[in-house]
């Protein structure tokens, strides 16, 4: 494999995220027959013991998420990493043995695209904004991402354009405009614009991990839930870190998310990845909330963070100063781009990681126009693995490895394993199962106080014992009190 910088400040034909360490690489030896490659690539990123894989099987129909790129097998080995994590720690704190874990692929697909399926009293969500999507430029394309207001509003200040423009006007200057001098004015202004990267080989990790100290975790009691009594704060937004704690909270965890009340969320987003949690509004930079905050702190057992690299840094939050202060702890750190390199510190979603990674171009339809995976595979796919790296943080912890824990993620790392990691198709001697897809199978409806009724996807996991539903829908977005159950 090779691998490319990401441009710096001069304009250049388009992006690709920075090197970084390679992925953990598949077992040396022949996978066992039966044992999925992409599951036993992402279980060994993740520290799983291999003797683990063989209790991993998967059902349901093939023909799900289809795409040029293998989406499926990516999304199933998500979840069935997640799933054994989950029963690796059940079996923990039972005392049992790991049980098998059975995935079903239409579940997963179905999960994937939770926010498609969603309805709020029959209302579809609001999906992507007008001026967020493709653009043809003087060179090429890009994609830009405006849906929070204070994007779309950047987004113009740097094109030099009115509040009020529309569509086809941006359209019409974006096409005068080369890519990658749009991307780096956006830059500069704190907008989100991407230009449209050929394909090619990147090598980033699909997990970091470190163990910094010796600190004994917390002891837990017997539970039927395997993150039952385990605490997190939630400092995640949008869909990948969202789906990672909406995790942890259906496998028993008390999740209290929290965020600033000058930085506002999508309703319609909260209300899709809000199941099972908690949310909370404190203003950091308000010697009382900073005081309720560095309560919750003290008693917590992880900390999941999405925001831009050095955001919380000025708060004292960067990952070294929680996990001095707090040993045992489980911090992760997800961002966009990866860890090392010039774009390293730079906003992204999946949306544009796509257009940066040569997805898009791979994806591309037969008149040269960009295209999309089938779900926004990046966020969902590192948000099962970012739930997979807690819940086996927490077993090596109760087993012999203590220790505070420091995890990083990004959807540029998820991409690379997408890209490069994941073989098109399975084992060619394993028979295609034709079963039909029917998202409905994995729809349910939960009536919520604050929402109304809600038309919404099953979590995917697969193992005895497994939550078939959220403990409590979602409620309105900062609206609970900033404590512990």
């Amino acid at each position: 494999m090779t691998d490319r910088s990401l441009p710096t400040a001069t304009p250049t034909p388009a992006p690709a995220p920075a090197p970084a360490p390679a992925p953990s690489p598949a077992p040396a030896d022949p996978l066992p027959s039966g044992v999925d490659g992409p599951t036993a690539d992402a279980w060994s990123a993740l520290g799983g013991p291999a003797a683990l894989l063989d209790r991993v099987s998967f059902h349901g129909p093939d023909a799900v998420l289809p795409s040029r790129l293998p989406v499926r097998r990516l999304a199933r080995a998500t979840v069935a990493a997640c799933s054994l994590a989950a029963a690796e720690l059940a079996a923990q704190r039972s005392g049992g043995p790991v049980p098998e874990v059975r995935i079903d692929q239409g579940a997963v697909a179905t999960a994937f695209v939770s926010e498609r399926h969603l309805r709020i009293d029959g209302r579809a969500p609001v999906g992507f904004a007008p001026l967020s999507g493709f653009w043809q430029t003087a060179d090429g394309w890009l994609r830009t991402h405006a849906n929070y207001p204070h994007h779309r509003d950047r987004l113009l200040t740097a094109l030099g354009l009115p509040s009020d423009t529309g569509p086809e006007r941006l359209a019409a200057v974006l096409r005068e405009q080369p890519a990658a001098t749009v991307q780096e004015r956006a830059y500069a202004a704190g907008a989100l614009a991407v230009a449209v990267a050929p394909a090619r080989e990147l090598v980033l990790p699909l997990v970091e991990r470190r163990t910094v100290d010796t600190a004994a975790p917390r002891p837990l009691a017997p539970a039927d839930l395997p993150a039952a009594g385990i605490r997190v704060l939630d400092l995640t937004r949008v869909i990948a870190g969202p789906v990672a704690t909406r995790t942890l909270a259906l496998l028993g965890a008390d999740v209290l998310r929290v965020d600033s009340p000058r930085l506002p969320e999508a309703e319609d987003a909260h209300a899709d990845t809000g199941f099972g949690k908690r949310s909370t509004r404190l203003d950091l930079a308000v010697p009382a909330d900073r005081a309720t905050f560095d309560g919750l702190l003290a008693t917590a057992d992880v900390v999941v963070t999405a925001y831009r690299p050095g955001a919380l840094d000025a708060y004292g939050l960067a990952a070294d100063e929680l996990l001095a202060r707090r040993p045992g702890l489980v911090v992760v750190e997800l961002n966009a781009w990866g860890w090392t390199g010039p774009w390293s510190g730079r906003r992204g979603f999946d949306s544009l990681v796509q257009a940066g990674c040569g997805i898009a171009a791979v994806e591309a339809g037969a008149d040269g126009r960009p295209g999309v995976l089938p779900a926004q595979a990046l966020d969902h796919g590192t948000g099962y693995l970012i739930a997979a790296g807690v819940l086996r943080a927490l077993t090596e912890q109760r087993t012999g490895h203590p220790g505070s824990r420091h995890l990083r993620y990004s959807l540029a790392g998820t991409a690379s394993w997408l890209l490069q990691g994941i073989a098109p198709t399975a084992d060619p001697h394993v028979l295609p199962n034709d079963e039909p897809y029917d998202s409905a199978r994995w729809i349910t409806d939960t009536d919520s106080p604050d929402y109304g009724r809600l038309h919404h996807a099953r979590p995917p996991l697969g193992y005895p014992g497994a939550p078939t539903d959220w403990s409590r829908p979602p409620g309105r977005w900062g609206k609970d009190a900033p404590v512990w159950r």
